[in-house]
């Protein structure tokens, strides 16, 4: 690597000494003439001093060369070793010489960079600066500075460059530092700057005491307070006195606890406008962590809240009348009944329904309809005390809410006056109208149902009160409606056991006790409930007596009957035994009766029609003895043998006995029972053992418990029978092993 000379003094006076010693050792070399001894020794002594000198200057100029190039190596090591990055760049713009840090700046080794030209590595958008800044480091004396963008891979690096060219306008010296991290900060804060100024929310930056010390442009905006008239001053200026003090100081002592606060604020604008603004507060601390600032930043969002305002009304209030809707009215409700358990008092909810409304609105239309709404709800209102309330909650309906009542006669007066103020003559538009209410109330807390079943009992209410003659009102009936509530939940957990298989059959055996065999077998639903245990009948089924449900249970029997079957018969149980089945009367009243029965009958083609009979009560078959019969002689087509069950019970009639295709008679139990010691029961007993005989039907009697109602039943005639004397229902797997050791007894046999 080549240095630049440094220039030195010391060289031309050793050269005028090597001349000087060169001369006398020319004129030593000629010829010396004679001395004296004395002349002799004095030019030896000269010699041996010129010598001496000679020798000295030989080591000066030894000593100067040795200084020389050392000086020249401490030169070469503070430039290739310097912090700042030295370029040697040409006119042209190559880089002839460069140090180890100019190389680090530029990622490669010196040695590939060195004849390249050194705007290579400059970013595009800078090349046209640094060729005008060589150009003016060759052409303008001094010094020049620029600052530039080096792209050295995905790196981006900027350089301060300070340049000069040498004595000789050959090339120039550029010094160059890497001020990347100065850009940096720079952008930084500019950027900061920008947003600052340019937000679109408002900030203002106060000093540890509060004192405005800085705002931005947004800041004019939003509150009217300029520059001036804001630096300087405390932030209570903007106040609107709608805050209270507890509000500030709540808000201070978070803002001091957790050194941020936000929420919502009414402030004062310059022309003494209250706005609404979404405030932040943050602290700003020091390097020692004591507080040094405060910066706010708010939203104007007064717009926004009367948007708000506008949409909750609309949510809340009807628009016609501008009284409460249906969702403000539950939420009052639920206000007043927290208010009712806390001061144990009561209130009423009212339901209001115009009566002939709806003749109005199709005799002169919709606008004369609202204009009445709002005349009459204006009424009501006035009709109410001071904190009741009344809302509109559809097109001729209201609500009513009364408030703080000690006793349900407080209420009584209030209704009376809106009764009035719905009857009374009302004029629009020169018509006049005559219209009335009817309103149905219901009372709380002893009405104990959330407020939307309040609402619905208060409108059952109503709907008596109609149906009494309008213009008046009902209170709700509480028992009442806990019966239609335990009945509704009923039919809601028969649904949910029939649609969850919790439903099975028991099976009681027939038996002939003359002949002791067995002849048949009833089969009988029971509910196997998680909770209650086993259920029978009589627990559920007068629940679903007149309900559709009723016709899906009774098929669900059948079937289930028909599948028993078809399992015994594959077991070899006695193939001659009939199943009954009890058909209830909305069952088998139904016309398609027949039809959906053959369905069920496909479904299980391995089972003969004939194994299957239907039990029919004789209240229900006597109810329309034409058409059951018809129903009856349709299913006997289908091979289905017919039973009339509970005889005896109804009012039978020879005229329906004769017409109705039934097989068999069966003895209610109640009557069986009980003839043991009860003439009547007996007597009945015994006519209806002679009438089947008279009609050629057999007759088997229910409910025979002990061996006395078995015996004396033989001795009247009836031989088949079945009760808990003989067998209990058991269920469908226990049925064959009772027939294989079933034995009659031996009192039966007379």
């Amino acid at each position: 690597m080549t240095v630049p000379t440094l220039p030195s003094l010391s060289k031309i006076e050793l050269r005028q000494l090597a001349e000087a010693q060169q001369n006398k050792k020319d004129e030593l070399s000629k010829g010396i003439p004679s001395y004296s001894k004395l002349n002799t020794k004095r030019m030896l002594h000269e010699l041996q001093v010129h010598k001496i000198e000679l020798e000295m200057q030989n080591d000066e100029i030894r000593l100067a060369r040795i200084a020389e190039r050392k000086s020249s190596q401490r030169y070469t090591s503070l430039f290739e070793f310097a912090p700042i990055g030295y370029f040697i760049i040409a006119p042209s713009g190559i880089i002839s010489e460069l140090n180890l840090r100019a190389a680090s700046l530029l990622g490669a080794e010196g040695s590939d960079l060195a004849g390249k030209y050194f705007s290579t590595f400059i970013s595009p958008e800078h090349r046209e600066l640094f060729k005008q800044f060589l150009a003016k480091t060759f052409e303008v004396e001094g010094i020049q500075t620029c600052e530039v963008m080096l792209q050295v891979g995905l790196r981006t690096i900027w350089l301060s460059v300070e340049a000069s060219v040498d004595e000789h306008c050959n090339d120039c010296l550029a010094a160059m530092i890497d001020i990347t991290h100065r850009k940096t900060v720079e952008e930084k804060l500019k950027l900061a700057s920008s947003v600052f100024t340019h937000a679109r929310e408002g900030i203002f930056i106060t000093d540890a005491i509060g004192t405005i010390i800085d705002i931005n442009d947004t800041f004019t905006s939003v509150t009217g307070y300029s520059r001036e008239e804001a630096v300087g001053k405390n932030p209570l200026i903007f106040q609107s006195g709608e805050e209270s003090l507890e509000f500030y100081g709540e808000m201070w002592e978070e803002l001091l606890d957790k050194g941020f606060w936000s929420g919502e604020v009414l402030n004062r604008r310059k022309n003494s406008e209250i706005y609404s603004e979404m405030l932040s507060l943050s602290s700003v601390k020091n390097a020692s962590g004591k507080i040094s600032n405060y910066v706010a930043l708010f939203t104007d969002i007064t717009l926004m809240k009367e948007q708000q305002s506008q949409l909750e009304h609309i949510a809340h209030y009807d628009l016609l009348t501008s009284l409460p809707n249906r969702v403000l009215l539950s939420d009052r409700i639920s206000q007043v009944m927290l208010q009712s358990k806390r001061y144990g008092n009561s209130f009423a909810v009212a339901f209001l329904d115009l009566d002939g409304f709806k003749g109005v609105n199709d005799a002169y239309g919709h606008d004369m309809g609202d204009e009445l709404l709002i005349a009459l709800s204006i009424r009501m209102k006035v009709a109410l005390r001071e904190g009741d309330s009344l809302a509109r909650i559809g097109g001729d309906e209201f609500v009513a809410i009364l408030a703080d009542l000690a006793n349900v006669e407080d209420c009584e007066p209030v209704l009376e006056r809106l009764l009035l103020a719905a009857s009374e003559s009302v004029t629009v538009n020169d018509v006049i109208f005559n219209i009335s209410a009817s309103i149905g109330v219901t009372f709380y807390p002893q009405d104990s149902a959330d407020a939307e079943q309040l609402i619905r009992h208060a409108d059952q209410a109503m709907y008596v009160a109609k149906a009494s003659g309008k213009n008046r009102y009902r209170l709700f009936d509480i028992a009442e409606n806990d019966a239609v509530k335990i009945e509704r939940e009923s039919l809601e957990a028969i649904r949910y056991a029939l649609d969850n298989q919790q439903f099975v059959l028991y099976y009681q055996p027939k038996v002939n006790m003359r002949k002791g065999k067995v002849t048949g077998l009833e089969a009988l639903i029971r509910w196997q409930h998680p909770d209650r245990g086993v259920l029978s009948p009589m627990d559920f089924l007068p629940t679903i007596e007149n309900h559709a449900m009723a016709i899906e249970l009774g098929e669900w029997v059948i079937n289930t009957a028909l599948g028993q079957i078809s399992q015994w018969q594959a077991t070899g149980v006695n193939l001659s035994l009939t199943t009954s089945v009890n058909i209830a009367a909305v069952q088998l009243q139904k016309p398609e009766f027949s039809t959906r029965l053959a369905s069920i009958l496909a479904s299980h083609p391995n089972v003969d029609p004939n194994c299957l009979e239907l039990e029919v009560l004789e209240t229900s078959a006597l109810d329309d003895v034409h058409h059951v019969s018809k129903i009856m002689d349709d299913c006997l087509a289908l091979g289905i043998n017919f039973a009339l069950d509970d005889f005896g019970t109804g009012y039978s009639s020879l005229t329906y006995l004769r017409r109705l295709p039934v097989n068999v008679i069966k003895i209610d139990q109640s009557f069986v029972q009980d003839m043991l010691y009860d003439g009547d029961d007996l007597a009945i007993v015994q006519g209806v053992i002679a009438l089947a005989k008279s009609f050629n039907r057999k007759v088997i009697a229910e409910g025979v418990e002990t061996i006395q109602h078995a015996t004396a039943l033989l001795h009247l005639g009836c031989d088949l029978a079945q009760g808990f004397g003989i067998a209990k229902p058991m269920p469908a797997g226990e049925v064959s092993a009772w027939i294989s050791n079933f034995k009659p007894d031996d009192k039966w046999v007379i």
